[in-house]
């Protein structure tokens, strides 16, 4: 008989984490080896404990984000899979977490056979993504020259948090004239000319998630 998928659940509420638990091993060839409630604790969890699936949420109160963890598990050596699991379809997380190293982006309201067959997926390194991910994603492939870049999201998400030209600058490592130049590629793409218009036009279609 093979052995289990040794699973790894990383989120900062106890009840999902219950839920998640109870939901997976309910299946004979999945087994929760740990818990984590934010990204520090499950790479604790990591320097001694074998994983070959890491479920993991996205935002985690005061603790290390999702994406960051991701990015830090999928740096070790021989790292396990990881399967981000969220209440959130943005462009800006699903391409973050896409960035991050994560092999599949699932939703947490997704019928539970969905979640085991993508944990399944995860753990022979195939992609896994729920449908709605799956969708926005071949969306972006679609329609290439409409779509923003990982970049341009990620300008509007800290525009959204009310970063000037210069803040964005020093937090992106680039020139204010080169903020500049996405800026204008960001407001024709959205059909916009201010940041305002630019802001509440990316919440209103999924791009970015208001904080």
């Amino acid at each position: 008989m093979n052995e289990p998928l040794r699973l790894l659940l990383v989120d900062d509420h106890p009840v999902v984490r219950s839920g998640l638990r109870a939901m997976f091993e309910d299946s004979s060839d999945m087994l929760v080896v740990a818990e984590a409630a934010d990204g520090e604790a499950a790479l604790e969890v990591l320097r001694h404990t074998e994983v070959r699936v890491v479920l993991m949420d996205l935002q985690m109160g005061e603790g290390m984000d999702g994406v960051t963890a991701t990015r830090e598990i999928t740096s070790l050596p021989d790292p396990p899979a990881v399967l981000v699991l969220t209440v959130y379809d943005t462009d800006a997380d699903i391409l973050a977490a896409v960035e991050a190293g994560a092999t599949g982006y699932m939703l947490k309201d997704a019928p539970p056979e969905q979640l085991r067959a993508a944990v399944k997926s995860a753990a022979a390194g195939e992609t896994a993504l729920g449908p709605d991910v799956a969708s926005r994603l071949f969306d972006r492939l679609r329609s290439p020259g409409e779509a923003l870049s990982p970049r341009e999201v990620e300008i509007l998400r800290l525009l959204a948090q009310g970063l000037s030209n210069r803040a964005l600058s020093r937090e992106l490592f680039i020139s204010e004239a080169t903020v500049k130049t996405h800026l204008v590629h960001i407001f024709d793409k959205l059909g916009v000319d201010n940041r305002t218009a630019a802001i509440t036009t990316a919440l209103r279609r999924g791009i970015i998630r208001s904080r």
